[in-house]
């Protein structure tokens, strides 16, 4: 079924919506998955934040080579599903987490801005903490001195106290 060309304007508006927030594209091939297994995929990618749409390679380099992501252009061959997220881990996450159950799902390549990564690069890539756990891991290390700083300061009184209560019990002990 041919797409009309009201239809082809259509997806290019979305798609150059997307690549303007993206900072990271990965393709993989999906060439013999089923409807469920893709239905699921795009329910994983969904609920990670990922855009994910399988399209006419001609349309997407329309796009693709107009934008920061122009390095693809020569690894897009074949029936392709294009992941973009502004999260640059996420969407290489989700694919690779998808093709370890589904050895039909091919990744094949992915970009940063300015940068081709082939489908070990973006392994790799998928291997790295997200964004939001990078940032938890540096709200705790921003958090520990704080933390010991009001610690050592709430030891003084504490110690204070403490001492006040031994000469306290010391003279209890003596008047007894």
């Amino acid at each position: 079924m041919a797409l009309s060309r009201q239809e082809k304007v259509a997806i290019l508006e979305e798609l150059n919506g997307q690549l303007a927030e993206a900072q990271s594209i990965v393709v993989a091939e999906y060439r013999g998955l089923s409807v469920e297994s893709l239905t699921k995929l795009r329910q994983v990618a969904r609920q990670n934040g990922v855009y994910l749409r399988v399209l006419k390679n001609t349309l997407a380099k329309r796009c693709i080579v107009e934008s920061k992501f122009s390095d693809l252009a020569g690894s897009m061959v074949g029936p392709l599903i294009y992941a973009m997220s502004s999260d640059p881990v996420s969407a290489a996450k989700v694919l690779i987490n998808f093709s370890k159950e589904n050895e039909k799902l091919i990744v094949t390549a992915g970009v940063l801005p300015g940068q081709l990564i082939d489908a070990q690069g973006v392994k790799t890539l998928a291997s790295m903490p997200s964004r939001e756990e990078l940032l938890a891991k540096l709200l705790g290390t921003m958090q520990a001195p704080i933390a010991k700083f009001v610690q050592t300061l709430n030891e003084v009184p504490a110690k204070f106290v403490r001492g006040l209560a031994a000469v306290r019990d010391q003279k209890e002990t003596q008047n007894a």
